[in-house]
């Protein structure tokens, strides 16, 4: 339990329960960021009403480059407990959320366990998606096994030199394809209601990185070759440099129109049956998709 945490890849083994503070910087306590109707996510998981996102404080992933730094890096947000998490749960249904979605949710499994449950006896019908970074710890995932409905991992790196200095960790390939496929074992293809709206399955998100179009295709390609072909891929192409990425030579700029074609390209050949890839962003484009906390978390 969370006297000994172990509940990422990390095994850190703090006692979170007496203030000791890990990898992740999560204390024993639920910390929130925001929570709000969120319509930036792929179709099937937004549609009309929008999703019914959930924004966790802190992050066991140092990725140079997050585009949610402020709350993954920073500590920003509201601590809440068990019982509140619940009632924003109903609270996100009641305003006619598709799903709720937990944003970065590993370092408070436990607690979020427990909300679930609460909400459920409470009237939550809607489908719940798990959102992360994908470097999960397969033990973690399976106490989530019947209570998650939609997994939605980042699968960011199939280079492990990459991922080492980029997001802090030397193994992210090795670990992120294990837990793809337990999530997979978990939920199985995806099932879209006549809405066109998720409510079981897998999809399977890859940020595209400047100057590492190889390494975007190394991951499709596993992708590809071991996951069930009805899987959902969304390819995003909406990197633009912030946070320490400003001041890292090799990603200090948004991809450009040749590495988009040639991944557009490659796409094409590996045949996938379903999925998204986001258009070119134009330069005035780019923060769209990432949510402004500060305005957003005055309603706890």
């Amino acid at each position: 339990m969370l006297d000994k945490c172990q509940l990422c890849p990390y095994e850190c083994k703090v006692n979170r329960t007496i203030g000791e503070i890990g990898r992740c910087k999560a204390t024993e306590k639920i910390k929130l960021a925001s929570f709000m109707l969120h319509f930036n996510e792929e179709p099937c998981i937004s549609g009309k009403s929008g999703s019914g996102a959930v924004f966790f404080s802190n992050c066991n992933l140092k990725c140079v480059f997050c585009q949610n730094y402020e709350i993954s890096s920073f500590d920003f947000g509201e601590e809440i407990d068990e019982k509140r998490l619940s009632d924003i749960f109903l609270e996100l249904q009641e305003r006619k959320a598709n799903n709720i979605n937990l944003v970065t949710p590993t370092p408070y499994v436990y607690k979020i366990i427990e909300a679930i449950k609460k909400a459920k006896e409470n009237g939550l019908t809607i489908p719940i998606i798990y959102n992360s970074s994908g470097y999960e710890k397969i033990e973690t995932l399976k106490m989530l096994d019947g209570l998650v409905d939609v997994y939605l991992p980042d699968f960011k790196y199939a280079d492990n030199e990459l991922s080492k200095r980029l997001s802090g960790t030397d193994n992210y390939f090795e670990i992120c394809k294990d837990a793809i496929l337990e999530m997979q074992r978990q939920v199985g293809s995806p099932k879209l209601d006549k809405e066109g709206i998720i409510k079981k399955g897998l999809i399977i998100r890859h940020l595209i990185l400047p100057n590492h179009i190889e390494n975007t295709k190394k991951v499709l390609k596993w992708i590809s070759e071991n996951v069930e072909k009805e899987v959902y891929v969304s390819v995003m192409t909406q990197y633009f440099p912030c946070f320490k990425a400003k001041d890292i030579k090799d990603i200090n700029r948004k991809i450009n129109y040749d590495e988009y074609l040639e991944v557009e390209n490659y796409i094409e050949k590996l045949n996938f049956e379903n999925g998204y890839m986001q258009d070119f962003c134009p330069e005035d484009d780019e923060e769209k998709y990432v949510p402004d906390f500060k305005k957003s978390n005055d309603n706890f």
